[in-house]
């Protein structure tokens, strides 16, 4: 491959990184209060009014109150998950042409994902922030990773850690699997505007469906990390637990699922719509 060739692929990966992270950061920023209030759901399994409500009693002064680790870890996570997604796929092209595509895709979009889990401890010091209990026992993000690094070991960072592996690598699959086929399946358009309108209706119904799929490890995932300290308990175990809490009704297991529908749509489509606007871009 001629140097030229070699730059201006590496360019090209380098952007799938930028732009995987800044349309995270512009996602996050808008819809962080939502994220909130669905955490409380899936925490204590109240309505989606009692969590709000609950965010209007605390006040503007704790809205954005662990916003620095979804920023640094969403920001991280989604330019790994583009950016290692389009790595794996020419590796895999390069390496084993006879495979089928779709499998190749497939694999890479599953490495990407298991990939992304090496940044567990920004969902770990989250969760910890936005759950009212602990806001009185710490201060802020390195707060809470100096408490955990030097009371309980750095294994504690990676709490949840199962239910996040599970969850990343048959999403990201899905995702990149489906991506191509709902657009082409969306009106054609030629205005950039209608591109961008459809990148956000493929990824905010990508992202809403996956979430009402995958959503009983996010529950297991928000319950395992307000752990501090003791027992790691398998996904397993903290499922059965919620549901005995819960009377034992598959449906409360789905508690915030609406919420957490609803700011997929938009999450999933900001992401989406800006990732696909900005590589254009550059």
């Amino acid at each position: 491959m001629a140097s030229g060739d070699q730059d201006q692929e590496s360019l090209q990966t380098q952007n799938h990184y930028l732009c995987g992270s800044l349309a995270a950061f512009a996602n996050i920023v808008i819809t962080f209060p939502i994220h909130k209030a669905l955490f409380r759901q899936q925490l204590f399994g109240v309505h989606a009014w009692d969590a709000v409500r609950g965010l209007q009693r605390d006040g503007l002064r704790t809205l954005y109150r662990g916003i620095l680790p979804p920023l640094l870890q969403k920001s991280s996570t989604i330019a790994i998950m583009f950016g290692l997604y389009e790595d794996f796929s020419r590796m895999l092209r390069v390496h084993v042409p006879e495979a089928p595509v779709q499998l190749r895709d497939a694999i890479a979009a599953i490495l990407a994902g298991t990939a992304e889990a090496v940044l567990t401890p920004f969902e770990r010091v989250q969760t910890l922030l936005q759950d009212p209990r602990h806001h009185g026992n710490f201060q802020n993000t390195a707060h809470i990773f100096r408490v955990l690094l030097q009371q309980h070991g750095f294994l504690e960072l990676y709490r949840g850690l199962v239910p996040i592996l599970i969850r990343n690598g048959p999403s990201n699959a899905l995702f990149f699997g489906l991506r191509g086929p709902i657009k082409e399946f969306l009106p054609e358009v030629e205005s950039k505007a209608g591109h961008l309108i459809n990148d956000f209706v493929c990824g905010g119904i990508l992202g809403a469906g996956l979430g009402v799929v995958f959503y009983p490890l996010n529950v297991a995932k928000s319950h395992a990390q307000v752990q501090i300290g003791g027992p790691f308990q398998s996904s397993r175990v903290i499922l059965a637990s919620v549901l005995r809490e819960r009377d034992g009704k598959v449906s409360r297991l789905f508690r915030g699922v609406h919420l957490n529908f609803q700011r997929s749509i938009f999450s999933w489509g900001i992401i989406n719509a800006a990732y696909e606007l900005l590589l254009k871009m550059m």
